[in-house]
Formats: C-alpha cells, sequence, structure tokens
C-alpha cells in the first residue's frame, strides 16, 4: 500500500503538471496563435502545426499519467516532449532552471521513465484493467522511444532562424 501511494504522488504530482501545460499552450496568456509564434522563435517550423501538436501530446499523456492508464505509452510521450524542451528552449542555458536550464525537463523525463519501470501501482486504471504496460522493457521503450520521437521531430521540422539567414 505504501508503494501503491507513493506511485499515486508521483503521478498526480506529474500528470496534471503536463497537462496544465498543455492548457496553458491553448488557452493562456496569446492562445496558440502566440504558442505558434513562440516555436517559430524556437526553429520549429510550421509554429502553427508544433503548437497543437504539442498542447495535444501534453493534455493527453497528462490524464494518462493522471489516470494511470497506458502508463508506458504516457511515459513514452512525456520523454519526447522533454527532450524536444531540452534541445530548443533551454538549450545553451546550463542545468539550472532558474537560469532556464535543463534541470526541470530532465527530471521530469526521468521521473517519467521511472514509473514506465515500476509501473503506475494498483491504484491506477492499467491495474484495474489488467493492462501490464510496466517493466524494464516499458522504460526502454520510454527512453528511447520518446528519444527517437524527439531527434525525428527536430530532424523534420527544426529550423533555426541563424540558419534561415545563412
Amino acid at each position: 500500500m505504501d508503494l501503491d501511494l507513493g506511485l499515486l504522488l508521483l503521478r498526480v504530482a506529474l500528470g496534471p503538471m503536463l497537462f496544465l501545460h498543455g492548457w496553458n499552450k491553448v488557452y493562456g496568456g496569446g492562445g496558440l496563435t502566440g504558442t505558434a509564434g513562440w516555436f517559430e522563435g524556437l526553429g520549429l517550423r510550421p509554429g502553427w502545426l508544433h503548437a497543437r501538436l504539442a498542447a495535444g501530446t501534453e493534455l493527453t499523456a497528462g490524464v494518462l499519467m493522471s489516470l494511470g492508464l497506458l502508463t508506458g505509452i504516457a511515459a513514452t510521450a512525456f520523454v519526447g516532449l522533454m527532450l524536444v524542451a531540452t534541445l530548443t528552449d533551454h538549450r545553451g542555458k546550463g542545468y539550472f532552471v532558474f537560469k532556464g536550464g535543463w534541470e526541470y525537463t530532465v527530471l521530469v523525463a526521468t521521473v517519467a521513465v521511472g514509473l514506465a519501470a515500476t509501473g503506475p501501482g494498483e491504484w491506477s486504471l492499467d491495474h484495474l484493467l489488467g493492462l501490464d504496460l510496466a517493466g524494464l522493457a516499458w522504460a526502454a521503450v520510454a527512453a528511447v522511444g520518446g528519444s527517437v520521437a524527439a531527434a525525428a521531430l527536430l530532424g523534420v521540422a527544426r529550423r533555426p532562424i541563424a540558419a534561415q539567414q545563412q
């Protein structure tokens, strides 16, 4: 029971945080238009597509992680999102998040891989539905799969401003 409580606490810390990041991309400040402009500034083109892709992935993965549903798949999405954030918005700013660094994104991705390894616990929809999407293989899927997805996205869509001016 102590383990299940700990896993639930990790999930309800991680899941809603990512969901709210997605919500903010859609409904916060400048909405999707502002998010699209921000992504364009990061070199992710077309910005309108990446704003929707990131927001949708954050909303979905956040809900899945919160509920403990398809946990290994949700963790994969977390890793992909956090790696893209690390390599675009946080790159070159050092480690500490208070300086804009990658401390936060790497921590979030690592905890997600940890949850893929342990599973969401008995207090989850995975457990209720009899889904076994946890263990060493799922931790590898989350880490490697999320990294490959991030690399593919950046390889196809990242066009830094400096490269366009040359």
